[in-house]
């Protein structure tokens, strides 16, 4: 019985990262104004929580100011973080479920995020005022790899404390 539900438990392991697919295809859908608008609001609620934190009495003209320097990197930013957390959803199971280790989980973890990211990107050709890029596929990898990297030592903490064996703690 046990076998049976761990075969049949094993795919439920990839459920985050299948939401996390879906999520940033979902943003690619958008269409380029609506998605911009979006990373807009973002980078206002940035600039605003700023400017009253650090009481800087910024009137409007600085404050879109602020906005216009900042928009692109909260742009950029979001591209890191979708694919930082895609990479740790995905790896984990790979080395909990599957046992995937080292180098092969490093380079399976990268090489699915990756081809995600370059289907992602090819994909957002086709979405009116959207273009894909190689260049956003390279900031993506920035948060595969980092993600990845994250999954191992939290992987490698986890194997040498929670997940060691009774027997060994004791000795």
């Amino acid at each position: 019985m046990k076998t049976f539900l761990r075969v049949l438990l094993k795919p439920l392991a990839f459920v985050p990262a299948l939401v996390m697919i879906y999520v940033i295809f979902f943003f690619s859908q958008q269409p380029g104004e609506i998605s911009s608008g979006v990373s807009l609001k973002v980078s206002k609620k940035i600039v605003t929580t700023v400017n009253d934190v650090m009481d800087r009495d910024w009137n409007d003209s600085q404050i879109d100011h602020y906005i216009d320097k900042i928009h692109f990197y909260v742009r950029k930013a979001g591209h890191i973080t979708e694919y930082f957390v895609l990479a740790i959803t995905l790896t984990l199971p790979l080395y909990v479920v599957f046992g995937l280790r080292h180098v092969v989980l490093f380079m399976v973890s990268g090489l699915i995020c990756v081809l995600l990211a370059c289907g992602d990107e090819y994909h957002q050709t086709f979405i009116a005022g959207r273009t894909g890029t190689p260049k956003d596929v390279l900031i993506d990898s920035i948060g595969i790899f980092s993600g990845i990297l994250v999954s191992h030592v939290i992987c490698f903490i986890g194997r040498k404390t929670v997940f060691h064996p009774l027997e060994k703690r004791r000795r």
